[in-house]
């Protein structure tokens, strides 16, 4: 341990990053990427012979369905969102309903409540675009606010507990003053997905693909895969996501490296295997989003459940670079004893500033801080060209190449972040390794 983590006031905050130009009232796309896929599914179906009704269906059902964090206006036309966004993305534990049969524990009636296993917080920055998935530990001890009930009243504030407690404390309004009162970043988005509902959204978009660097085996989750390339869907996607046993340093340092070569991946497919150029395929997602919010479980922030606002939010992430996609985990050192571990706020403070201000960032440290995956090569970012356009039946087209050429851009000076902040953008292909 390289550093001592110091402590972040209590009530400490940070200028909001990049925040949407949309004024907002004073009063207070696995995972991430389905809610961000769902968003572009959104684009697709607006804009085709089936869009206007179905847009307008899906408005009621996610309204229905929502949890209020703030209040905000609506988008006065459909279009590339203004300023930056700021969305927290968790993926929860529950017992209820066919959630029950993913768990040894849910099904031997050892454990009770919800909690959030997996919280990240996606900034999608102002231009040029951006976007930074920041991990946080589920075993990170973290103050937690006082939080709302739901009925009116509101739970004590608590000076040191899991991350992952704030979920089972407050729901999904409870996760967001918690990481908005570790960082300092105003957050206006948020959703949450349990165990079916990450099952469903890989399903709809084919499955991912994911490598294995050793053969890995798991008893808690079921999950045995051989040495190579596989490609995931259903329950061992899931499987995937959720494994901390038999990878890594068998913690949730190695899980959240595992779940970053999964965002990855998918990020890659969604760009260059014609995913977002096939109607039918985003129709399938938009819908089966939509069933998941329905279901209960998918469930959105009530900023976050009006299509055009998706729309917004698609269009400003759709193109951009894989070098420009960065996935980094939240930077800890382990407690006393092990088995929980503490936030190291100084190095974080590096990141959030070069991310408040808009500055390229560079991986310095590792891919895992739990040594859960390796770097093996680096993805070719697809020609836009080739899926600019989609013909009649879904398949991309080429679109003419514009005359002439472009200004070149002024060299940027990257950030580089600390050593203890680890991550892989991307463009960067790893490998799960068996636990050590």
């Amino acid at each position: 341990m390289s550093e001592t983590p110091d402590a972040t006031p209590a009530g400490a905050t940070r200028a909001p990053l990049a925040r949407h130009g949309i004024q907002r009232s004073p009063s207070p796309l696995a995972q991430i990427l389905t809610v961000l896929g769902a968003m572009v599914a959104v684009v697709a179906v607006s804009v085709g012979a089936v869009g206007a009704f179905y847009v307008w269906d899906a408005a009621q059902a996610l309204d229905r369905n929502s949890v209020s964090i703030g209040e905000e206006s609506l988008p006065p036309s459909i279009g590339e969102i203004e300023g930056g966004v700021n969305l927290l993305v968790v993926g929860t534990d529950s017992c209820e309903g066919a959630n029950a049969e993913l768990s040894k524990a849910c099904k031997a009636g050892t454990t009770a409540g919800e909690r959030n296993d997996v919280t990240m917080l996606v900034h999608i920055s102002d231009k040029p675009r951006r976007v930074t998935v920041i991990s946080f530990p589920r075993d990170m001890i973290v103050p937690i606010p006082s939080c709302p009930t739901g009925d009116g009243g509101s739970y004590s504030a608590m000076s040191a507990q899991m991350l992952n407690s704030s979920y089972m404390y407050g729901g999904l309004a409870c996760s967001v003053l918690t990481i908005e009162e570790l960082t300092g970043v105003d957050i206006q988005y948020a959703a949450s997905i349990r165990w079916t509902g990450v099952i469903n959204m890989s399903d709809a978009i084919g499955g991912v693909d994911v490598c294995v660097a050793d053969d890995i085996k798991d008893k808690h989750t079921g999950l045995k895969l051989k040495k190579g390339n596989h490609t995931l869907v259903g329950k061992q996607a899931l499987q995937f996501l959720r494994i901390r046993h038999g990878i890594g340093d068998g913690s949730d340092l190695g899980r959240i490296s595992n779940q970053q070569q999964f965002m990855s991946s998918m990020v890659r497919k969604l760009q260059s295997d014609g995913v977002l150029a096939n109607p039918a395929v985003l129709f399938n997602l938009a819908t089966t989003a939509v069933a998941q919010v329905q279901s209960k479980q998918l469930v959105l922030s009530d900023t976050l459940t009006n299509p055009q606002r998706m729309v917004q939010i698609a269009m400003a992430v759709k193109s951009v670079p894989y070098k420009d996609i960065v996935f980094v985990q939240y930077p800890t050192v382990y407690a006393p004893g092990g088995g929980r571990v503490l936030p190291v706020t100084q190095a974080a403070t590096v990141l959030f500033d070069a991310l408040e201000e808009n500055k390229e960032i560079k991986l310095t440290g590792s891919a895992s801080q739990g040594y859960g995956v390796e770097v093996v090569g680096e993805a070719e970012q697809p020609d836009p060209s080739s899926t600019a356009s989609p013909s009649a039946t879904g398949t991309p087209t080429k679109s003419p190449t514009p005359s002439g050429t472009s200004t070149p851009k002024p060299t940027e000076t990257a950030v580089d972040l600390p050593t203890q902040i680890a991550g892989q953008t991307a463009a960067d292909v790893t490998c799960t390794q068996a636990q050590r």
